[in-house]
């Protein structure tokens, strides 16, 4: 069994959106179903057998509505806080979903068909590999870029088989790669999951060399201070910076027993804009998706193997 089956995005009419998305090529998966209070789903086809599930429901703090709202799905009844010990890793939504597929061109062309979706970045072997092995990486996002649905590709011909190649075949073809999570504090996030080790939790990947920050502190050093980047140290947090926002994400080990999916937790910094009615919020993709993480991730492990190789030799 997979890991993973649905990616779910609230839309107006789940109905509306299942039969326009199928007029224009969407595969059909699961027809609408009226779930009761106003609530609809229905789902197509994502890729390999993972489906994109659209969810309607009325806005619980409408004057339209005149009935008490579900704020989840009907059939559930919220709980009370137990108290000051339940926890809050302010994690706050889904950031982005990442796919890995056999060959990037013809699911970029299904998914925009039918979605309408724009590439919103494009990432090469060159901007996420090293000398052994790679991918390549487009994503896709809503005009509004606050659905971010990035696919990867594996690159052939390396020394050592691709990463996305490894997953595809544990996996047995095409799935969801990861989820990155997106917190207002990913520091207190990681502070609070240490502190709930106990109850069970997640193995992140080893961090990055020390010397990495010192590319941070020239990077990112006029946004965080230097008692945070001392703290993303500790953490083992990589920070990334585009023309725009900083980015600060950290990784898992794979969730399951294959190589398959694992989860990002992240942190946008910027890029804070206005509606038109004034109200705050921040722009999709804001400080990217770590393109310089890669590389600069990759270029300490490399001066840190030749200053191990240096120490051996002498």
């Amino acid at each position: 069994p997979r890991p993973l089956r649905a990616v779910a995005v609230r839309v107006a009419d789940a109905a509306a959106a299942f039969h326009t998305s199928v007029a224009h090529g969407a595969r059909p998966a699961f027809p609408p179903a009226d779930l009761g209070t106003g609530f609809a789903l229905s789902e197509v086809e994502l890729y390999g057998d993972v489906v994109l599930r659209y969810v309607s429901f009325p806005d619980p703090d409408s004057s339209q509505n005149t009935s008490k709202v579900p704020s989840f799905l009907p059939g559930f009844e919220d709980v009370e806080e137990s108290g000051s010990d339940s926890p809050d890793y302010g994690l706050r939504r889904l950031d982005h979903a990442v796919g890995n597929v056999p060959e990037l061109a013809p699911v970029l062309a299904y998914i925009a068909g039918f979605m309408g979706f724009h590439e919103f970045a494009e990432f090469t072997a060159e901007d996420v590999g090293t000398a052994e092995s790679g991918l390549n990486s487009m994503v896709l996002a809503n005009n509004e870029e606050t659905v971010l649905l990035p696919v990867n590709e594996p690159v052939h011909g390396t020394k050592r088989r691709s990463q996305i190649q490894t997953y595809l075949d544990h996996n047995g073809g095409a799935g969801l790669q990861h989820l990155a999570l997106a917190s207002d504090d990913v520091l207190r996030t990681l502070r609070e999951m240490k502190a709930k080790s106990a109850m069970g939790g997640f193995e992140f990947l080893a961090p990055p060399p020390p010397n990495y920050y010192q590319g941070v502190r020239r990077r990112a050093g006029d946004v965080l201070t230097e008692e945070q980047i001392k703290e993303c140290q500790e953490l083992g947090v990589l920070v990334d910076r585009d023309d725009q926002g900083v980015l600060l994400q950290i990784f898992t080990k794979p969730i399951g027993d294959r190589p398959t999916i694992f989860l990002e937790i992240i942190q946008r910094i910027g890029c804070m804009m206005k509606d038109e009615e004034g109200r705050e919020y921040q722009k999709g993709g804001c400080g990217g998706f770590g393109k310089g993480n890669f590389s600069e991730l990759f270029k300490s492990i490399e001066e840190y193997e030749k200053s191990l190789e240096a120490k051996h030799t002498t």
